[in-house]
């Protein structure tokens, strides 16, 4: 990708790869009844489109804050369900949980945080017995608990996950991008972590960046980004951006 400053803005027709049909789905965190209840409004999306190519994308933030974290992973982790989206590219990009729950296996120091926003709750669906308060007088004993429990498949999955993905003049990552820096530039911690430099800034960034993070009642829509983090643990509303084309789509529990 060459610098955003080189591109010529086609912002106001975006599309995918011809005959192709793109889902993006925003945070999950835990909530694998959402997930399983978006995937069927896909699967039905799909069978009255018939597009010749699908790809699904998954934008991070799997675990944490929900309850079923571990479910969810492992719906991630099974691949395209049988039917009309047995033949879809799967993509499941990182986010800035999935990184920190990674790192508080290495590093207990970074536990408090990561627990408090959510983290425990990912510790739970693996390990139910978790005591459900003085956690945070002990935790390398929760350390302990999610390192025991946690199947090493799980972790070589997550550990394993890309950053962002590409189709056509769309650009998919979880937290956004760094404005100005070309994307083979860009520091994969800000792809993770960022918001208002990013969220706040107007210009065209080579692509429309889908992204999640940042949540939102409904989707918001920007003429260089598109975000659809609609806070799905506590909302009960997951979304998924529909691309076909140069149209554009929602759909959402």
């Amino acid at each position: 990708m060459n610098s955003p400053e080189a591109q010529v803005d086609p912002s106001n027709n975006p599309c995918v790869p011809v005959g192709a049909c793109v889902y993006a789905i925003g945070d999950i965190h835990g909530r694998v009844d959402l997930l399983r209840g978006l995937l069927e409004l896909i699967a039905a999306d799909v069978e009255r489109r018939a597009p010749a190519r699908l790809a699904l994308v998954f934008l991070g933030d799997f675990i944490d804050r929900g309850p079923h974290s571990r479910q969810v992973v492992e719906c991630l982790m099974a691949g395209p369900p049988p039917g009309p989206l047995a033949a879809a590219q799967w993509i499941c990009l990182k986010g800035n949980h999935e990184e920190v729950m990674l790192d508080f296996l290495d590093n207990v120091a970074v536990g408090r945080g990561w627990c408090a926003y959510g983290g425990l709750d990912t510790v739970r669906s693996y390990a139910a017995s978790l005591p459900a308060s003085g956690w945070e007088r002990d935790l390398k004993a929760v350390q302990a608990v999610l390192a025991r429990n946690l199947p090493q498949a799980h972790r070589d999955f997550l550990a394993g996950l890309p950053v962002c993905h590409q189709e056509g003049d769309y650009l998919f990552v979880h937290a956004g991008i760094r404005p100005g820096i070309a994307l083979e530039h860009q520091d994969p911690a800000d792809l993770l972590w960022i918001r208002h430099e990013f969220l706040d800034d107007g210009r065209w960034h080579g692509k429309v960046v889908v992204h999640g993070h940042t949540p939102t009642p409904e989707p918001e829509v920007r003429h260089n980004r598109i975000g659809i983090d609609t806070r799905a643990y506590d909302s009960n509303r997951l979304t998924a951006l529909v691309l076909h084309g140069a149209s554009r789509d929602f759909l959402r529990t």
